[in-house]
């Protein structure tokens, strides 16, 4: 019993040294670096279940924003105009965000960005709300809730650190992962459901009330002190840049990632074509949303894998490991014309690619300091998010000259050869 009491002793000292949160006793029986252990900070819970409520609503809102595109305009390259202003300031603001998460209080910041996507919201259902839609309007409006979203994200990724030990830090990420991913599946269900009853305008109206959670969610938790790095101006700016190019291991993460967003995933944004001309699938009917909803389902186990049972392998070997299963399963997907067999594949798919993806973004996590952190999480997203609309680009006219299943093959070959690369030294624990 007194060797028991001195070991959780020696724990709460521990983490006290370290600038974590102590645990009771009892709590230390929970294995660390768990979703289940981060949940038990809680700022960490409160700010994850607003931010869940938030993109879910967000997730409605794209499913909506689609189809009234399509039907002002009948015009498939508005739509993906809509699409561009919708996600191209990712990839040019990206790194404003991750500066000004360095630069100024995080918490404050995502109050901010999120009250402007909340005004900007309820325009967009006053502007579909009207009888004669203005199309330049729309896109205006679009591209500013592009704007917020792109600097909301460096400082929600930078904060989580921050509100759970260290030690938790992959349960925490993991959890993150795992929100964005069930949203995905959650948010279009409701939205298309609810598309026919309220039409657009009111879609576009309950997303912007979802806002609201997550601004509360920011104002609850606890001021977070961090650490300044003294830099001002462009050389701010360009921190993450600077960081990436003396840093091998920030350097890699950033390198894999990018690859994979350009070279593997643009068979997520071809999905329809995918399943038109591969699986012979009526895109607007129900096979379709179903294998949607298989990829979004296996996309949020491979989060919560990384968060419970693969805790305690090195990451290097889960990155590896998961990117290879990815490119055999991206392979075998790729080459079926059958859908039957289709929706146990693309949940493998799924599966495999958000372990890798939340795998990469713990090891980078865990490795960066606090001072920079903001800047280079504003890389990573850029690298993920923002490549896959570049990645697209290229796919489409490939996929139009030759076929689908040859950029479907095409990306899980670069997986295989990214697996390998994932090996190398600088993505070991230092």
């Amino acid at each position: 019993m007194v060797d028991r009491l001195l070991d959780d002793a020696t724990l709460v000292e521990e983490a006290q040294i370290e600038g974590d949160v102590a645990l009771a006793p009892d709590e230390l029986q929970v294995r660390r670096g768990t979703a289940r252990s981060a949940l038990r900070s809680r700022d960490f819970r409160v700010l994850w279940i607003a931010t869940f409520s938030s993109n879910v609503g967000t997730w409605m809102q794209n499913v909506a924003l689609g189809a009234f595109a399509y039907q002002v305009s009948h015009s498939a390259g508005f739509v993906a105009l809509t699409g561009f202003a919708q996600l191209g300031p990712l990839l040019m603001l990206a790194t404003v965000g991750g500066m000004l998460a360095d630069a100024v209080d995080r918490r404050r910041l995502l109050v901010t960005t999120n009250v402007v996507q909340l005004v900007f919201s309820a325009a967009l259902a006053a502007v579909a709300a009207a009888s004669h839609p203005s199309r330049t309007l729309l896109l205006l409006v679009v591209l500013a809730i592009g704007v917020a979203n792109a600097l909301t994200g460096p400082p929600l990724a930078s904060l989580l650190p921050n509100l759970v030990p260290r030690s938790d830090l992959p349960g925490a990420i993991a959890l993150q992962s795992v929100q964005m991913n069930l949203s995905r599946v959650v948010g279009p269900a409701i939205g298309g459901v609810l598309l026919p009853v309220i039409h657009a305008s009111g879609v576009f109206g309950l997303n912007a009330a979802t806002y609201l959670f997550a601004v509360a969610g920011a104002l609850a938790i606890r001021p977070v002190a961090r650490v300044h790095s003294g830099e001002q101006g462009l050389r701010r700016l360009l921190g993450g840049f600077a960081v990436a190019r003396r840093d091998p291991l920030v350097r890699s993460v950033l390198t894999t990632i990018a690859s994979i967003s350009f070279f593997c995933l643009p068979f997520i944004g071809l999905m329809p074509v995918v399943a038109a001309q591969s699986l012979g699938m009526d895109v607007n009917g129900f096979e379709y949303g179903l294998l949607y909803a298989c990829f979004g389902l296996g996309a949020t186990c491979g989060a919560i894998a990384v968060g419970s049972v693969l805790v305690g392998y090195r990451r290097e070997r889960v990155i590896a490991g998961c990117l290879a299963l990815f490119s055999v399963m991206l392979l075998v997907f790729g080459l079926l014309r059958a859908p039957g067999p289709a929706y146990p594949m693309v949940f493998l798919v799924g599966l495999f690619y958000f372990a890798t993806v939340t795998t990469l973004s713990t090891r980078l996590q865990e490795h960066l300091h606090d001072e920079v952190r903001g800047r280079v999480m504003a890389l990573y997203m850029m690298c993920f998010g923002g490549t896959i609309p570049l990645g697209l680009l290229v796919a489409g006219p490939i996929a139009t000259s030759t076929n689908i299943t040859t950029v479907v093959v095409a990306g899980a070959v670069v997986a295989m050869l990214l697996a390998a690369h994932a090996t190398r030294s600088a993505l070991r624990r230092s």
